[in-house]
């Protein structure tokens, strides 16, 4: 009669082992994207209060801001957050330095965001144009881009 084990060799463990470290290889970049992506949201969260600034001289002057002190704003480095190291406002166009607590694959990239009209009707609200996203159909769009960060990094309505 011969004895049979119930158990598992080593190469069957080794071989679970080495699919697991795979999988993790593979979903690790996933997840630090992610995380980027969140923290590029919260800093686009603190440029609201400088996008109705801008909004605001806009209605009023019917042009838009030269820079920060033109629109009322306080200096770019004074702006600040947990992934921010300053906002800068160049001809309407914002521009977020990212730093701080973000992710090292982040730090000192800049995202714009940019203000889209209807030349012919300045009472129409301001859209916004985040990173690389196309202009709205009939609006156009005021300031450069200056944007560095990757569009993997950025949230879905940054990109397309």
């Amino acid at each position: 009669m011969l004895k049979t084990s119930k158990g598992f060799t080593l190469i069957e463990l080794l071989i679970v082992v080495a699919m697991i470290g795979i999988l993790t290889t593979m979903a690790l970049p996933s997840f630090q994207d992610q995380i980027i992506r969140t923290q590029v949201q919260e800093a686009i969260g603190l440029s609201e209060f400088v996008r109705k600034d801008i909004e605001t001289f806009y209605l009023q002057k019917k042009r838009m801001p030269k820079n920060n002190a033109e629109a009322g704003l306080p200096p770019a480095e004074k702006i600040i957050g947990n992934y921010v190291e300053s906002i800068t406002v160049n001809g309407g166009t914002i521009d977020i330095h990212l730093g701080g607590r973000i992710n090292k694959n982040a730090a000192h990239m800049v995202l714009s965001i940019r203000p889209a009209v209807v030349a012919d009707a300045p009472r129409v609200p301001v859209a916004w144009v985040y990173g690389f996203a196309t202009t709205p159909k009939g609006m156009t769009l005021v300031g450069e881009n200056h944007s560095t960060i990757p569009a993997r990094f950025l949230p879905v309505n940054c990109r397309y």
